[in-house]
């Protein structure tokens, strides 16, 4: 599967951004979904994920409660929803796909995902 991110953008604090990632082949709905971002000098770390048909959704403490995950698998997107934007959301924001369990341990760790996009670029001025 190729996964394709959109919707970065500059932002003040306090704003909205919506990112999509348009996945290409078959069985989109085979796939755990999930987004990642990574700030420059930092590791990548796991932001949220969604199960194969839209339950199990996992959020990183730092999001929860400003940041909504979705999928819709007749369009093979993926959406990441993001509120209440800070200057620490600033990153690169990829999403990835992966077969797997639904257990949290496993869809928020980034080598259980075997498909990555390319990264949108998110910031966020203060």
């Amino acid at each position: 599967v190729q996964l394709q991110a959109s919707g970065g953008g500059l932002v003040q604090a306090g704003g909205s951004l919506r990112l999509s990632c348009a996945a290409s082949g078959r069985s989109f709905s085979s796939y755990v979904m999930g987004w990642f971002r990574q700030a420059p000098g930092e590791e990548r770390e796991f932001v949220a994920s969604i199960g194969r048909i839209g339950g199990n959704s996992y959020y990183a403490d730092s999001v929860k409660g400003r940041f909504t995950i979705s999928r819709d698998n007749a369009k093979n997107i993926v959406y990441l929803q993001m509120n209440s934007l800070k200057p620490g959301d600033t990153a690169l924001y990829y999403c990835a796909a992966g077969i797997m369990s639904s257990m949290v341990a496993i869809q928020t760790t980034a080598r259980n995902y075997a498909y990555w996009g390319q990264g949108t670029l998110v910031t966020v001025s203060s």
